[in-house]
């Protein structure tokens, strides 16, 4: 099935594509409806099927065409004897409660395959039957037609008609975006030194479909530097889109700048440019239910969806602000409405989830689509990170308790089962935290049950189901889902909480360490998957934990900088390990106040804790109260983030005291005087700890140098990374005070950039 436009032989769409566009009417309406996973709906199919007479044929593939338009799709299944079309959906609870727009969908797409299949076996008339198969008790309950083959060749023409004027609008987009994109020019005089040769790899990594690793130094414009050898390939490589992914905001902004620049120097390409953001970012009533009888812009959200859409393709450029204003306009959510844009955007930005995630909307859309699509990964050492949370899960026992004192009774008998089986896992646990090499049976049989039990529910009662109750839910239901995939590339461990009364409650998690089988065919899908980054070093550990295939190609862009501009300096004769803390104070009190008087301008401080930061402050507040400061606060609001780099201006001078490895350690932008140096106390190594033990010794199981994996490698990176944030562009100068002995061994410096010359 495709939903895509070649210039030369008109558009192509999937049914259910083509009837989503056409026939969604109503509301917006995301109360809890207890649908069956993906799974589940599959088995179901094929229960329907095994019940079916010799005649019957499932799966059937069909198309037809109207103009332009190509249609097709496979049929869920056809009875010969009793010239019997089928549209199968699988359900849970009470059918009666189904809503009609959801009714009215389900008709429409019969209808269309019952004409294309009209066409295909020359009949005069066909019976369409809606089986809707309930997945608990596997009853069917049929609900059928009798059309005549020109009934339903009006109803498919009339669906084609509404998408037939939206189909020649995308054909004549994609023909004139391409034909700009071919003639499309770098739009900066002259290339950055190192700039060209990342350009280039991009571009013939997309022409040969290979994957690429692309470690380049910050400040030599990697954002414009891959984006635009991506869209300059499109035309020749037949893109449908290209997705740029972002770990955080300032990313989504550096590439929203990158596209602004190709813009204003071509302003005969007319790109369509989407900025996707987090739901609880988007939303204008954070208070109310994704329903029309709470929700103002839901309420006849598919009504006035075709008007809005209309418009937003017209305005082109979709930042979190102008697509909003278009939102508003209409009187649709904006959140909801940019998930739409993302089927008729050139480029989309978001988060890596978007792509990634377990659920992601953006890699569905890929495949049910069959869209050939480029993939950029920005800042892509955060990968290994963001990639183990996406496929892990937890739940605590200390919620449950919650939920089962306030829960209605009929799902307190399945809480207190789940709960007794969760306090059976104690019984072995000597230690406050212990790993398992299997994940509790028991356990999630009790699980299982109590998510049917709340399904259940929730479908008599759609009102209950919101709050801690259906959070418990939602968390129980990817935790067993999680648990399915369990492997060598997992952990399961139990860490007890500190007693509350009489018994210890605990903490259960399933912990991915290696998402390498998870990102893999994410990244094998697209066209082309570039991950680009300062810090990609050593290649092998990323490889490996991030399953990049065998033909991936690797560049290590020199760096356009020289030693004199940045001068490094080992301090080796101060410890910062953990042991050593308290001595190490008063030394790195002296440095700073040293340097500073030597050189004023604005610095950096970096530390591997707030506790560490704080006591370094205290005492440099104490011994230097001339010298201006301000510090990284636990879990910072935007606003103060934002009032925390803007101390850093051309004419300021002091000491940004921040945590290495959080919000000011990457992604950050102070060029020129904004920022002339950065001191580094900390080798950035992880927290010595029971779970990074854990993992440690996974890595040695897997990769044989369980240390590098769990502590060096990452730590590294972080401290390069917070370098990087001194050498902006190439009139730079600026200093780095390395603060550690371990900083001097031959091993650590190897891991560091080779410009420095060290």
């Amino acid at each position: 099935m495709q939903s895509a436009v070649d210039p030369h032989h008109g558009y192509a769409i999937a049914v259910r594509a083509l009837c989503e566009f056409t026939a969604k009417v109503g509301d917006l309406d995301l109360r809890f409806t207890p649908s069956p996973t993906a799974q589940e709906g599959i088995a179901g199919h094929r229960a329907v099927a095994s019940r079916r007479g010799p005649d019957y044929q499932s799966e059937v593939p069909l198309s037809g065409t109207y103009h332009a338009l190509t249609v097709r799709g496979r049929a869920d299944g056809y009875d010969a004897a009793l010239n019997q079309l089928e549209e199968v959906k699988t359900y849970r609870g009470d059918l009666d409660k189904m809503p009609a727009n959801h009714r009215q969908l389900h008709w429409a797409q019969a209808k269309v395959y019952g004409w294309l299949i009209c066409q295909q076996l020359k009949l005069s008339e066909v019976t369409i039957a809606l089986v809707y198969f309930n997945i608990v008790n596997e009853q069917e309950t049929l609900i059928r037609e009798r059309h005549s083959a020109d009934e339903l060749k009006v109803f498919f023409e009339a669906q084609c008609q509404i998408f037939l004027h939206w189909a020649r609008q995308e054909i004549t987009h994609v023909h004139e975006r391409n034909q700009a994109l071919a003639a499309l020019k770098f739009p900066h005089g002259a290339f950055r030194a190192g700039q060209r040769v990342l350009a280039e790899s991009v571009y013939k990594a997309v022409s040969t479909g290979r994957c690429l690793m692309a470690q380049a130094p910050t400040g030599i414009g990697k954002t414009i530097g891959t984006v635009f050898p991506m869209l300059k390939a499109a035309p020749t490589q037949k893109l449908d889109k290209v997705f740029f992914l972002t770990a955080k905001t300032p990313g989504r902004k550096l590439a929203l700048d990158a596209l602004s620049v190709i813009g204003r120097s071509a302003p005969e390409l007319d790109l369509r440019v989407l900025e996707m953001v987090a739901r609880d970012k988007a939303c204008e009533f954070p208070t109310n239910a994704c329903n029309g009888d709470s929700c103002p812009l839901a309420k006849g959200f598919y009504d006035r969806l075709p008007a809005a859409r209309s418009e937003a393709v017209a305005h082109r450029w979709l930042d979190q602000a102008g697509l909003r204003d278009v939102a508003l306009r209409h009187e649709v959510c904006p959140y909801y409405l940019s998930q739409e844009m993302a089927r008729w955007a050139d480029v989309v930005i978001a988060d890596y989830n978007y792509y990634f995630d377990l659920n992601a909307l953006l890699f569905g859309l890929c495949q049910f689509n069959q869209w050939r699509v480029a993939v950029l990964v920005d800042e892509a050492h955060n990968m290994v990170e963001r990639a183990r949370q996406m496929y892990s899960a937890g739940l605590d026992q200390f919620v449950l308790n919650q939920v089962r004192q306030g829960a209605p009774e009929a799902l307190k008998k399945s809480l207190q089962r789940l709960n007794r089986e969760w306090n059976a896992l104690h019984k072995d646990q000597v230690a406050p935290y212990q790993a398992y090499a299997a994940t509790p049976g028991k356990f999630l049989t009790a699980l299982s049950l109590c998510v049917a039990a709340f399904g259940d529910y929730f479908n008599d009662h759609p009102h209950a189901a919101s709050g801690e109750l259906q959070s418990f839910y939602f968390e129980a239901i990817q935790f067993g889902r999680i648990a399915e995939l369990f492997g060598e590339h997992y952990l399961f461990d139990i860490s007890k909480r500190e007693a509350r009364g009489s018994k210890a409650l605990s903490k259960l998690t399933l912990r991915n360490v290696v998402p390498a089988e998870f990102i893999r065919p994410r990244l094998t899908a697209a066209r082309s998957t570039v991950l680009f980054s300062a810090t990609l070093n050593p290649r092998h550990f990323y490889r490996d934990l991030l399953g990049l295939p065998e033909t991936t190609a690797w560049v290590d862009v020199e760096s356009p900088f020289q030693r004199a501009q940045l001068d490094v300096h080992i301090v080796s004769r101060i410890s910062t390990r953990y042991t050593h803390r308290q001595a190490s104070l008063a030394p790195i009190v002296g440095l700073m106040a040293e340097q500073f008087q030597a050189r004023p301008g604005n610095y950096l401080a970096f530390f591997s804790s707030f506790d560490y930061l704080q006591q370094v402050a205290e005492l440099m507040s104490a011994r230097h109260p001339g010298i201006p400061m301000w510090q990284q606060s636990r879990g910072m609001a935007e606003g103060d983030r934002q009032a925390f780099l803007d101390r850093f201006t051309l004419d300021s001078q002091g000491i940004g005291f921040a945590v290495l490895g959080g919000a000011f350690g990457e992604g950050i932008d102070l060029p020129g005087a904004r920022l002339i140096g950065a001191f580094i106390a900390t080798l950035g190594l992880a927290q010595i700890n029971p779970i990074n033990e854990q993992l440690k010794q996974r890595m040695s199981l897997l990769f044989g140098a369980g240390y590098d994996y769990t502590y060096l490698y990452p730590g590294v990176q972080k401290v390069v990374q917070a370098a990087g944030r001194v050498i902006r562009g190439q009139e730079d100068r600026g200093v780095v005070m390395l603060i550690d002995d371990r900083f001097a061994e031959r091993k650590i410096q190897q891991l560091l950039p080779a410009w420095w010359q060290l």
